[in-house]
């Protein structure tokens, strides 16, 4: 089994004050987030789920994902759900060279600009490292170009194919609260187990009395 927290250890938001990992409010709101779409296999699913609640996400789109599924992008968009950068290529930031990791990155930022040219202020300057590795000198660049990354508070472990939806639900239930960012993945990896866990979260806080909300920074 991958090693990992479902809850993000206080001493490690502490350790990474400049990432944000949660946001502090009043009111009973959550902020969930999806990782390596948009697959069209899944992604207009998650769309259909978000809908019945009227709830609002982000999505941290690969760029090459969304050259390959254009349509499923601008539904995101005209949905209202906020963009997020996740690379070009879903690069480990311990794997490749600082240079290389920019370069993917930024080569994302144009392809998710040029594909709504009439709307780029639809593309968000959130960032997301994939597998959440990142350097503190690619976290200083990223930031000096402009980005606000994004990390979590919550991860539901999806992506884990030793986990079992039961455990994947109650990761999600156990640890979110008013605030938390929580990860979900709309990825063929993740599939099985965000279809079993996503409806229940959703009905779980809406009966709860909680909102779900894009990130806007």
């Amino acid at each position: 089994m991958k090693f990992y927290t479902a809850k993000t250890p206080k001493l490690v938001k502490w350790l990474f004050p400049k990432l944000v990992w949660e946001f502090s409010v009043s009111e009973k709101k959550i902020y969930l987030t999806f990782d390596d779409g948009p697959i069209p296999e899944i992604t207009p699913w998650v769309l259909e789920q978000l809908a019945n609640y009227n709830a609002k996400a982000t999505f941290f789109c690969i760029g090459d994902n969304v050259q390959k599924h254009p349509k499923i992008y601008h539904q995101l968009i005209s949905e209202g759900h906020a963009i997020g950068n996740h690379t070009q290529h879903h690069v480990n930031g311990w794997k490749v060279s600082n240079v290389n990791y920019i370069k993917d990155t930024t080569e994302a930022k144009k392809t998710l600009e040029k594909a709504v040219k009439n709307k780029p202020e639809a593309v968000s300057r959130l960032f997301r490292p994939p597998y959440g590795k990142i350097t503190p000198q690619l976290s200083k660049k990223l930031r000096k170009l402009g980005y606000t990354i994004i990390m979590w508070d919550v991860l539901s472990g999806d992506f884990d194919m030793d986990l079992t939806p039961e455990k994947c639900l109650n990761n999600v239930l156990t640890h979110t609260e008013a605030g938390s960012i929580v990860v979900f993945h709309d990825s063929l990896k993740a599939y099985d187990k965000l279809r079993y866990v996503l409806p229940k979260v959703l009905k779980h806080f809406s009966n709860l009395g909680y909102s779900f909300e894009r990130i806007t920074l």
